[in-house]
């Protein structure tokens, strides 16, 4: 839930920041913004919930520990390549491969009502999914739009 108001705050105050300071609203680049803000957010939580993501990673994966840090670097680079013409294209497509790919972690951690900011076992289980799975898809329907439709 915290991406997603995240996600659509940045976006209404990066919208509201261009229509005071600007003659004309770029509603591309608050998209862009506001991925790229809710990414770092994401991010920080690789380094900060780092055990409890741990137990989101299937038990046949090796390194979790590296996975889960290796993948918040992952969302911090894409942020910023959200910014280069030349490689918002490519990091679009590693996004949305990316935002695929977790999926089943997503998925595991509430077949297992793991909260995993606390490593505790508590959650809500699998209704989450019931928000979690179209939260995925806006996500991956945001990063397509904003970074490969809209050059």
């Amino acid at each position: 839930m915290k991406p997603l108001i995240i996600l659509l705050s940045t976006f209404i105050i990066t919208l509201l920041v261009q229509k005071l300071t600007r003659k004309s609203i770029n509603y591309i680049f608050a998209g862009r913004i506001a991925m790229s803000i809710m990414l770092i957010f994401t991010a920080l939580g690789h380094f900060i919930f780092t055990e409890g993501m741990i137990k989101m990673i299937p038990d046949f994966l090796p390194h979790k520990n590296h996975l889960v840090i290796l993948t918040g670097i992952l969302e911090i680079v894409i942020s910023i390549s959200l910014f280069s013409t030349n490689l918002r294209p490519i990091f679009g497509w590693i996004l949305i491969v990316f935002l695929i790919v977790i999926l089943p972690t997503n998925i595991k951690a509430s077949m297992e009502n793991l909260n995993y900011q606390t490593g505790s076992y508590n959650r809500n289980g699998l209704s989450y999914l019931w928000f979690r799975i179209p939260l995925q898809l806006l996500f991956i329907g945001w990063s397509y739009f904003f970074t490969i439709i809209k050059q």
